[in-house]
């Protein structure tokens, strides 16, 4: 069972109605209520058989077309919830963290950083991923997703609707169409038959149709399982086991005392919640608006290949548009080109490399990088920022309806590794992203972002450093968990 210490009763009462806790000390600013069980999903506290189902299904390969990759591969409780690297290797890596590398052929890197999930069950997330493209609307009563109708009815929040995405990613989980049946459904966007294959192969293995039965006692049959049962059970363990809310800043909203903070972090606060603005998107108890925001934001990598930009298929024959839109793919609104999701500062100092692509490699550069956006983006050197070596690739060949996937030409990989850095050598494009900021110009000292950095440290929960024992030491499917624990 999943070590109930993770459920955490709050010390803080709240009354019904009340946002907002001042400080016992007079000039400080008026903080956000502390968290608290009726923040979350389930209230905090999701049955036990549910959250032991989602438990093994988050860290088991058999969520993955060609059984090599897990949830937790990229959400590593180790690793802060996310791997560590600015870009990861999907399915067809082998290894976690800075350590992972390709095993089989791969047809490139996840194009965006994994995201942290701390407190990702709490109610008040009505959007997820970079650019919330999955999101509540119409005032809650509809879940805006990839699938559009094809996401199950009963969907009952964005959490669970998340979870039925990944797996059909074939960079991510599902494999290259040809591998296997998952990836081949994947390949022709027939996700529903991705959840149909994945919800029988768990429903086939006997120790998973007892736990799912547990969970679910009015299931009666194998056929009986959907992934929909699969996808609430990892949305009930990720509330639980990602809840983080006993760092130092949770004791200061829940006592008002702001002396246990360090003498630099109490200015770090000062300076978060006053004159440096901070908390105008960095809000809330999350430290998060939820909105989405363009800061003219370096880029790396391959992009999500919806960009408008042809410059590196002329230059190099090979397929792919590299800039990354964010949410203007979601909403079509011009003025979101460029705009990404601000991010929770829950346990900001474990989740680097920070931005939605993780090229800042230090908290310090991420800051500083708001002082100035767009002049840190002209400076910005992409060939610094470390990424994991793709030593196998292949690429889509052949024609009509004879197609597949055959390794890239030897003499083609300097080409193809160009995608890493394209965005930033190409002035264009750089141009275009730049005319996208909202953000002006501040200053701040040195002295004054290192106290800002100490704020931002103190919303480290220490347990959260190692949840190492959340890793089960085998799964129902008799793969091997991942990551090791």
């Amino acid at each position: 069972m999943l070590a109930r210490k993770f459920i955490r009763p709050s010390a803080f009462l709240a009354i019904a109605g009340i946002t907002t806790i001042a400080t016992s000390q007079a000039n400080l600013p008026i903080l956000p209520a502390p968290l608290s069980d009726d923040s979350f999903l389930y209230d905090g506290t999701p049955r036990d058989p549910l959250v032991e189902l989602g438990r093994n299904l988050f860290f088991d390969p058999i969520l993955s077309g060609n059984r090599n990759i897990s949830c937790g591969t990229c959400h590593d409780p180790r690793l802060g919830s996310g791997d560590g690297l600015a870009l990861g290797i999907g399915e067809g890596g082998v290894g976690s963290g800075p350590d992972r590398r390709t095993e089989d052929a791969v047809t490139g890197r996840v194009p965006r950083n994994a995201q942290p999930l701390w407190n990702i069950g709490a109610r008040e997330y009505v959007s997820l991923f970079h650019d919330g493209r999955v999101e509540w609307i119409e005032d809650g009563m509809r879940i805006r997703n990839p699938a559009d109708e094809e996401l199950p009815e009963g969907v009952s929040d964005v959490l669970v609707a998340q979870a039925f995405f990944p797996v059909t990613s074939p960079i991510e989980m599902a494999g290259q169409f040809g591998e296997n049946p998952v990836a081949d459904a994947a390949f022709t966007e027939d996700r529903s038959e991705v959840w149909r294959i994945l919800a029988a192969l768990v429903a086939a293995a006997p120790s998973y149709l007892d736990m799912v039965r547990e969970a679910y006692p009015e299931i009666a049959t194998p056929h009986d399982v959907t992934y929909t049962h699969l996808a609430e059970a990892l949305a009930a363990f990720q509330t639980v086991a990602f809840r983080s809310d006993e760092s130092p800043f949770d004791e200061v909203l829940r006592t008002g005392d702001i002396s246990i903070l360090s003498k630099d972090a109490r200015e770090g606060l000062s300076l978060f919640y006053g004159s440096a603005n901070c908390a105008s998107c960095h809000s809330g108890p999350l430290l998060t608006d939820h909105a989405f925001h363009a800061i003219a934001m370096p880029q790396i990598g391959p992009g999500k290949g919806h960009g408008r930009d042809f410059s590196y298929i002329a230059e190099t024959g090979l397929a792919g548009r590299t800039e990354d839109e964010g949410r203007y793919q979601v909403s079509r609104d011009t003025d979101d080109l460029f705009a990404f999701r601000t991010p929770s500062l829950r346990n900001v100092a474990l989740t680097g490399p920070w931005g939605h692509n993780g090229s800042f490699a230090d908290l310090e550069g991420m800051v500083r990088h708001h002082l100035d956006p767009v002049r840190s983006l002209q400076n910005f050197d992409a060939s610094t920022v470390v990424l994991p070596p793709l030593d196998q690739v292949m690429r889509l060949s052949g024609q009509g309806s004879e197609f597949g996937y055959a390794p890239l030409d030897p003499g083609e990989q300097a080409a193809f590794d160009l995608r890493d850095t394209w965005v930033m050598q190409s002035p264009v494009l750089k141009k275009r992203i730049a005319a996208g900021n909202g953000l002006g110009t501040f200053h701040l000292a040195d002295e004054e972002i290192r106290q800002l950095i100490a704020f931002l440290e103190s919303l480290t929960d220490p347990s959260a450093i190692d949840r190492s024992d959340l890793i089960p030491t085998a799964v129902p499917s008799g793969l091997a968990p991942q990551p090791a624990r």
